[in-house]
């Protein structure tokens, strides 16, 4: 198990980071937070293999749910079945040690079935009744939320005030979940019939939309080789609640230039078509640009990658290499950009090739911390 300093004094009750919050302070001097980026380096490497033993290829989704998982945040995968999304999510808890639960969004699933309930308890002793609080399937670091667009959307509300105060309310008594606490939710993009949307300040909720593709013929020649024949394997366990715990708050440490942040936020300002920043092809193709939460993902996330590169900066890259998945659910394509084919990742895509970074904002190097 790979070695990472753990906090001082780690609070199971305390809230995880989200994209919103302040950053923490720092309490390790530099050259440990160096070693300590050194280190997850070495426990991603550490990851990765031991996922290759239950997943054949996905690195970079592989590497965006991990970078969701640092920085505290939620993720919504999107991809047909049968992509091993599940498996995913499930390796992923086992190399981390984290508990894991899975719920299974369906039509008729209650907000209860989630959260839990109160039910009448009658002691054995004395024979009073009392209300007991049974708790739900959320109550894991690691929620498994599959096809959430199957349940309607009073059910898709009860994870509202989960994935953001990272507690539950039943009977007017707050229940606080396990620390750290992430939602990884699935959705299938082909079947639409009996499906409930996710609205958007919902899908706002959620760091990153990763899109999840088919194998290569390589990838898939392996998968066919491991799954009839011996089987795949169960991956090892790398780190702990406690070290992803310190890695969230050593991430939050991790120093990024001013030039970085002009970019990041040149590139959210870009999207929204109702200011002077907008790039044309945003004015021509979207009737709504990405918010505030954009701008602060772009940046963690950003450090993120960055240290998951044992690197101690953030580069224009890394913010590059993570704004499809920031920005894909949070723009909206008008109907000329349906009817002419135009998707948000190509939106996205033109957006990153306008606005040069090379030529705007200088070359990457470390900085004063964000």
């Amino acid at each position: 198990m790979t070695q990472i300093p753990t906090p001082t004094s780690p609070s199971p009750t305390s809230s995880s980071p989200t994209p919103s919050s302040p950053t923490s302070s720092t309490s390790v001097a530099p050259n440990q937070d160096v070693q300590a980026l050194e280190d997850l380096r070495r426990a991603y490497s550490a990851i990765r293999s031991e996922l290759s033993k239950a997943i054949v290829g996905q690195n970079a989704v592989i590497e965006e749910l991990l970078i969701a998982i640092l920085t505290g945040s939620h993720a919504l995968l999107v991809g047909v079945p049968g992509l091993a999304k599940t498996l995913l999510i499930s390796s992923i808890a086992q190399t981390l040690d984290m508990s894991f639960k899975r719920i299974q969004f369906t039509p008729d699933l209650m907000p209860t079935d989630i959260t839990g309930t109160e039910v009448i308890h009658q002691d054995q002793a004395s024979g009073e009744r009392s209300f007991k609080f049974l708790k739900g399937p959320i109550f894991a670091n690691v929620v498994l939320a599959d096809e959430i667009n199957r349940t309607p959307p009073k059910t898709q509300a009860s994870l509202l005030e989960a994935m953001q105060e990272r507690r539950v309310t039943v009977g007017g008594n707050e229940h606080v979940l396990p620390h750290p606490f992430f939602v990884l939710a699935t959705q299938n993009p082909v079947e639409q019939e009996g499906t409930y949307p996710l609205p958007e300040a919902q899908l706002d909720r959620f760091l990153f939309m990763i899109q999840v593709d088919y194998p290569t013929a390589a990838e898939e020649l392996q998968i066919m080789r491991a799954a009839t024949g011996g089987g795949l394997g169960k991956p090892d366990k790398v780190l702990g609640a406690a070290q992803i715990i310190a890695l969230q708050q050593l991430i939050r440490r991790v120093p990024v230039a001013d030039h970085v942040l002009q970019y990041a936020q040149r590139i959210v300002s870009a999207t929204r078509v109702k200011t002077p920043d907008a790039l044309e092809v945003c004015t021509q193709f979207l009737t709504w640009g990405a918010g505030p939460r954009a701008s602060l993902g772009l940046i963690l996330a950003g450090k993120a990658r960055a240290a998951l590169s044992g690197r101690s900066f953030v580069s224009h890259d890394d913010v590059a290499a993570v704004a499809p998945s920031v920005l894909r659910h949070r723009i909206i394509c008008s109907f000329n950009a349906a009817s002419q084919g135009i998707t948000t990742d190509e939106v996205i895509k033109r957006i990153l090739g306008q606005i040069r970074k090379d030529q705007q904002f200088g070359d990457a190097s470390p900085a004063r911390g964000a």
